[in-house]
């Protein structure tokens, strides 16, 4: 693996926008920035030009000069350490967004001092300035690939400091009673005590339920980041594929009366008020000596088990007993019972109000899990989707941390696990040397979340994945 190294003395140049649009930026950092810069551009107002050097957050007009030419008319923005992104020289281009001269912008500066930047290396360089911590840094990537709402506020308040500032107060808690404990090995022979056992452990057991609820919201988080996933499962012919169109409003499924017609899974993506779901048509579950309908009834259930909420969907013409007995063989597929399973009875429009009453009665599910819709005609779609958002809405609250980031997870859950045996130890009176080992593991796991505690392998994994330019 290519791990990013830090070169204090290397300035660093990529383009900071995407293609298309009137206007292209490319952004330059380094301890040279300026004095590059000052090699092809040439300001219309030479003493704003100096001041800017001087003092930053001043924008200059000028031209871009080729050879002696006027490759383009441009706006630099100068910035002065360290108030600036990455708390380096900076400087940044606005120019016209022609292909051509982005990249000959790009060619001028690597040939005057210049080198090109590597994913993630702006933000690599903000968090060895100490301008944010390894858990903000990871927020701008989530940030820029937010695509609802949802994933965007929780990325703002990450990026905020929000998650570190709570991280950091519970490191250091832990941090003084473990200097506390380590003290008291310097003084083992005169049997003095100065971290108080019962104190510790009622902190220990404070912090390690406040780091397992962290570690609990990653499953929504993680839904909330990456799409909530919806699994539209039902024997065949029920209409999964009527109501995943109506759901996403577009003709995505083919649908036709002959059973078995999904063999395969269909996915698609909707934004509802901000969260983004996955909806998931699956494969008619019934028995079959199909073979290739088989894998999809498979791939059925691996999809239930993945989903965060299970639409069963059964046909109103359908007995009670059958569409129960379905109920009850999704509930037994579900090992996860923070799982929401939705019962609904589709083609409603062929009952009777009476009937629909009836039916109703008779079904075992949970009330407010319980729909009647007509796919084909759209009725109860409304409801459906009011549903699901309430059932993933409920689940979140404003002021709630929310872990959304998988090696946060995995550092949370073996913080928890260290903990656990501060506990076991304090209660079997194990000497104070272990104690201290494991408190300052738990320390070791928070810190590698903020970036206290970093390797070179840690730092390479996470900023490979940023675009180039940030």
């Amino acid at each position: 693996m290519t791990v990013i190294k830090f070169d204090p003395d290397t300035t660093i140049v990529a383009p900071a926008s995407g293609t298309g649009g009137a206007i292209s930026v490319v952004r330059m950092s380094g301890k040279h920035a300026h004095s590059v810069i000052s090699r092809i551009f040439k300001p219309h107002d030479t003493d704003k030009e100096a001041d800017a050097k001087s003092n930053g957050f001043s924008i200059v007009y000028g031209d871009i000069m080729d050879k002696g030419k006027i490759l383009d008319d441009v706006l630099v923005s100068y910035f002065r350490k360290p108030n600036s992104y990455t708390g380096e020289d900076s400087i940044e281009i606005s120019c016209h967004a022609s292909s051509y001269i982005q990249q000959r912008i790009m060619e001028l500066l690597i040939d005057n001092g210049a080198s090109p930047a590597r994913p993630g290396e702006f933000t690599q360089r903000a968090f060895m300035n100490g301008k944010m911590d390894l858990s903000q840094a990871e927020a701008v990537a989530d940030l820029i690939s937010s695509a609802s709402e949802a994933s965007h506020r929780l990325a703002i308040k990450q990026m905020r400091g929000g998650y570190s500032d709570e991280i950091n107060k519970i490191r250091e808690r832990m941090l003084h009673f473990a200097s506390m404990i380590e003290l008291e090995l310097d003084f083992s022979e005169e049997d003095v005590e100065f971290a108080n056992r019962n104190e510790l452990r009622d902190m220990v057991l404070e912090i390690k339920s406040y780091t397992d609820t962290l570690a609990s919201s990653f499953k929504y988080g993680n839904a909330i980041k990456n799409g909530v996933p919806v699994a539209i499962v039902g024997k065949p012919n029920v209409g999964k594929s009527t109501l995943l169109n109506a759901l996403l409003k577009d003709d995505r499924a083919i649908v036709s009366e002959i059973p078995g017609t999904t063999r395969d899974v269909i996915e698609d993506t909707v934004n509802i008020e901000g969260v983004l779901f996955r909806f998931i048509d699956t494969a008619g579950l019934r028995e079959t000596a199909d073979v290739i309908e088989n894998l999809g009834i498979r791939k059925t259930y691996q999809k239930i088990d993945h989903a965060d909420i299970v639409i069963l969907l059964a046909d109103a013409s359908d007995s009670t007993n059958d569409i129960n007995s379905s109920y009850s063989e999704i509930l037994n597929q579900v090992d996860d019972k923070n799982k929401t399973i939705i019962l609904v009875i589709n083609k409603c429009d062929l009952l009777s109000e009476e009937k629909k009453l009836i039916l109703l009665k008779q079904l075992k599910c949970p009330g407010n899990k319980c729909l009647m819709i007509s796919a084909v005609k759209g009725k109860g779609i409304s409801e459906l989707t009011n549903i699901i958002l309430r059932s993933i809405k409920d689940n979140s609250d404003e002021n709630t941390l929310i872990v959304t980031n998988l090696r946060h997870y995995n550092s949370l859950r073996s913080c928890s696990e260290s903990l656990a045996r501060v506990i076991q130890n304090l209660d079997d009176r194990i000497p104070e040397d272990l104690i201290a080992m494991d408190l300052r593991q738990a320390i070791h796991y928070l810190g590698e979340i903020t970036g206290e505690i970093s390797t070179d392998e840690i730092l390479g994994n996470i900023f490979k994945n940023f675009c180039i330019g940030k």
